[in-house]
């Protein structure tokens, strides 16, 4: 069940010394924060309360760099759906249990992107703080997202041209949370139509604002080749489990939202 694991894949950026750097998070080889006793405990935490609810797909976050780090208004690094699945084990069992559909940067390639399936101790593994956040959508959202995920428009709506701070109002570059986001307003309005799932992201979606100077954007942009800023106009903006949360909750598509901790 184990799987190795890669870059994060997040929206926002970090000022560090006198230049900037993504927000990563973590690398492919990301030096665990917890014992893995501690991980794997909390991974199974995560999984047994989504069970105990009956989750069949939900959105989860969390969380890749100290909080104290953390820019205004971001909460969480990370977003991907998850889904209940049966799991074959390395000896050959299948069992029950969740699977994570992520969208990762490479690690040698930060502005290039694959989408990679893995598990909640492995999601949970470089994380900063023992935290979940989640979103459990209605039933009727749930079934929908289970069609997306099971089709071609899963992986046709993925663009690999990574930005951190991709905007989620068009399809210049992508993230983790736009892409998360775009997987929702898939099954939302039932399209695999890639400009009709923006034109109604514009609409109804609320991004978040990026603090982080006009300036300072522009040298990350220069010497990070996953900072990009050709995609937005007027102030950078990005999607966020955040505003994923507030979204669905303002159209009463949630079942339960909560967070988790160890």
């Amino acid at each position: 069940m184990k799987t190795k694991a890669m870059n994060i894949c997040i929206g926002i950026m970090m000022l560090l010394g006198m230049g900037m750097a993504a927000e990563a998070g973590s690398t492919a080889n990301a030096e665990p924060q917890f014992e893995a006793k501690e991980i794997v405990s909390f991974a199974k935490k995560v999984e047994k309360v989504l069970a105990s609810k009956g989750a069949r797909v939900f959105v989860l976050s969390r969380v890749g760099r100290p909080v104290d780090e953390l820019p205004k208004g971001i909460q969480y690094t990370h977003t991907a759906l998850g889904v209940y699945s049966m799991i074959k084990t390395a000896d050959g069992r299948e069992i029950p249990g969740y699977a994570i559909y992520n969208l990762y940067q490479r690690e040698k390639e930060p502005n290039i992107s694959d989408l990679v399936m893995d598990y909640p101790v492995d999601f949970f593994g470089g994380v900063y703080e023992l935290k979940a956040g989640i979103v459990i959508p209605t039933p009727e959202l749930q079934a929908r997202l289970l069609k997306v995920i099971a089709s071609n428009t899963y992986r046709n709506l993925h663009n690999p041209v990574y930005s951190v701070i991709a905007n989620p109002y068009n399809s210049k570059f992508q993230n983790c949370t736009e892409y998360t986001l775009d997987v929702i307003n898939a099954a939302i309005y039932q399209t695999d139509d890639v400009k009709k799932i923006k034109g109604n992201t514009k609409a109804y979606f609320e991004a978040q604002k990026v603090n982080i100077s006009p300036l300072r954007l522009m040298v990350g942009s220069i010497f990070m080749p996953d900072v990009k800023t050709s995609d937005q106009k007027g102030g950078a903006k990005t999607a966020t489990f955040t505003t994923i949360a507030k979204y669905l909750d303002k159209y009463d598509l949630i079942q339960e939202q909560m967070v988790i901790v160890q």
